[in-house]
């Protein structure tokens, strides 16, 4: 097994205890609530209709379920997107629990892989996922896709993991992070405004985050810095 597919193997585990241990909006998790910057955005959409939304990595639906919710009124439609049948199929509960299933549209796959066809979105979202492709190379087309998918005005908003560090609580010891894609914050900011060159910069954040977390039964230190990265499309 090779350093990526045991770093997969290691999130496959961690995700799927997540999705069947914590329900979706419950107080004592990430699933908790959606993430701030994404709602916030969509009173620039105020009104539209038919808006298109790509939520890559859309996991059991922290942000998709309350996409759906604000823009399906207006014949919107989420697409979600994520490789893990757990998430997927949580997802698909939830959106008829929250009655949303009509907006919503399933997809699996690997988001390093998924083609996006030019022009195709109004609005791109990509919480915590781009550093999980398999490569930076890979990383940089996903980006790539995510612009020319996107339309006149259209929105992306990414919020991606930079210089990630697991510490052992019990003894401090350092040790290799698993993340496939590990940048620096400043090599990831200079592929982001290189990638959106000529996009209007809405939102930029870089926030150092501390999460104690446990793998294989064990209590990790997971420090980050966390960039948030939101730009809309002006080309042409």
């Amino acid at each position: 097994m090779n350093r990526i597919e045991f770093i997969r193997k290691q999130e496959k585990k961690y995700h799927d205890y997540c999705y069947e241990n914590y329900a979706l909006f419950e107080e004592g998790s990430w699933l908790y609530k959606p993430v701030k910057t994404v709602m916030e955005l969509l009173p620039l959409f105020k009104n539209k209709e038919n808006l298109n939304v790509l939520d890559l990595g859309c996991g059991v639906g922290r942000n998709s379920i309350p996409l759906a919710e604000a823009i399906r009124d207006n014949n919107g439609k989420v697409v979600c997107v994520d490789l893990l049948d757990s998430a997927l199929s949580k997802l698909k509960k939830y959106s008829k629990e929250y009655k949303v299933e009509d907006t919503i549209q399933t997809e699996k796959a690997d988001i390093g892989y998924y083609e996006i066809m030019p022009d195709e979105y109004d609005f791109i979202v990509a919480v915590s996922t781009l550093e999980h492709v398999h490569s930076e190379v890979i990383l940089e087309a996903v980006i790539e896709k995510m612009a020319y998918g996107t339309r006149i005005n259209g929105i992306n908003c990414l919020i991606v993991n930079s210089e990630v560090e697991e510490i052992d609580v019990k003894t401090n010891e350092k040790l290799d992070a698993l993340m496939e894609v590990n940048l620096s914050t400043e090599d990831m900011m200079s592929k982001l405004s290189s990638i959106y060159t000529g996009w209007e910069v809405l939102q930029t954040i870089v926030k150092p985050l501390e999460y104690n977390i446990t793998r294989n039964e064990k209590s990790l230190l997971l420090k980050t810095n966390a960039i948030t990265y939101v730009v809309r499309n002006q080309e042409r």
